[in-house]
């Protein structure tokens, strides 16, 4: 299995979700040096951030997260959002895994611009917020903060 967070929120929401996670064998993936060491969360990898107004920072990334993919072949991948999780459900669509996008809980009042687009690759797609779920045809598990 794949798990990709960013930094910051994503992470800690991702990092709530490990004890689901535990009987797989995990392999993380964030933006941020030094998250996976301080949680334990090894093996780990760093790629680098993105997003759409810095179009060549999108290219760097997914050349890596894609590397990084084609060389796990993970089953699943999992995300807990933003553009660089985006990529890696794409990624992994390529290699046939199942993807799940959890929407950040920061993401109160409408779903986030990668979250929209992940209905175009994930397998699953949830939203954190009941509201944003329902007017986006996204599935409500309830909350992980």
């Amino acid at each position: 299995m794949l798990a990709v967070a960013s930094a910051g929120g994503h992470w800690q929401q991702l990092q709530r979700l490990r004890g689901a996670l535990d009987a797989e064998e995990v392999f993380f993936l964030t933006t941020l040096p030094g998250l996976p060491e301080e949680f334990g969360a090894l093996p780990a990898a760093i790629v680098p951030d993105c997003n759409q107004s810095r179009p060549v920072s999108v290219i760097r990334s997914a050349v890596v997260i894609f590397g990084h993919v084609l060389r796990l072949r993970p089953k699943v991948v999992v995300t807990t959002g933003a553009l660089p999780g985006l990529i890696a459900l794409a990624a992994g669509r390529v290699v046939g895994a199942r993807g799940i996008w959890i929407d950040s809980v920061a993401n109160a009042e409408r779903m986030s611009a990668s979250g929209r687009m992940a209905r175009h690759v994930a397998h699953l797609r949830l939203s954190q917020w009941e509201h944003v779920a329902r007017e986006t045809q996204a599935d409500y598990a309830g909350s992980v903060l």
